[in-house]
Formats: C-alpha cells, structure tokens, sequence
C-alpha cells in the first residue's frame, strides 16, 4: 500500500506480472496478513516498509520474498531501472527467498531465512 498503483504498468511493461495490495486486500489491512498472503501463495512483497523485513527476521521464514525500496523519490521513473535491474540479478535468490534492498545506486541480497 505504500508505493504507487504506477509500478503495476511500468513492471508490466517489463514483462513482471505485478498487482496492487489494494486490488486484492483490504486497503487497511495490517503488514502480517499481507506478509502472510504473499507467503502462502508464492508472490514477492515489492515495498518502502521496513516492518517486512523485520517480519523475516523475526520469522525466520524463508517465504515470502520481499524487495524494499530505500529511497526519497519511490517512483518508478525515478528508481524503476534501478529496481527492475535489481529483480533481473536477484531472480533465482527470489525464487528461493531473499530479502532484497534496494536503493538509488545499487541493491543488496540477502538469502532467506535471516
């Protein structure tokens, strides 16, 4: 809920197939059940909110997958190359579960669970 409904077309563009908290769950929804529906059906959490990090932590889960953005300007033309870059490195550690942080100059991986 806290990035833009813009990255689902700019994603799409890219050939990921992305969808929009909003369009499934409850917009007041709180951070374990989205965590908790990612997980259980095998989708990557893409956010600016640390709580899911702290959530693989604190789990110490190997799922959901989660890419976070850590920058001022969260647009996607503003970061999107960056995390669209991001994804295409990370892809088979996202497949297996990682937690990837992203920001205006580059992105770290770190394999799941932490």
């Amino acid at each position: 809920m806290n990035l833009s409904p813009l990255w689902i077309p700019f994603l799409a563009e890219r050939g990921f197939t992305a969808v929009h908290w909003s369009t499934v769950g409850q917009p007041s929804a709180a951070d374990s059940e989205i965590f908790d529906f990612a997980a259980a059906n095998d989708w990557i959490v893409f956010t600016h909110d640390l709580d899911f990090g702290m959530l693989l932590a604190t789990l110490r889960t190997s799922k959901p997958s989660v890419i976070q953005v850590r920058a001022q300007d969260v647009l996607p033309y503003a970061i999107g190359d960056i995390v669209v870059r991001a994804i295409q490195t990370a892809k088979p550690n996202l497949e297996a579960g990682a937690l990837v942080t992203v920001d205006s100059f580059r992105h770290r991986i770190r394999v799941l669970p932490i």
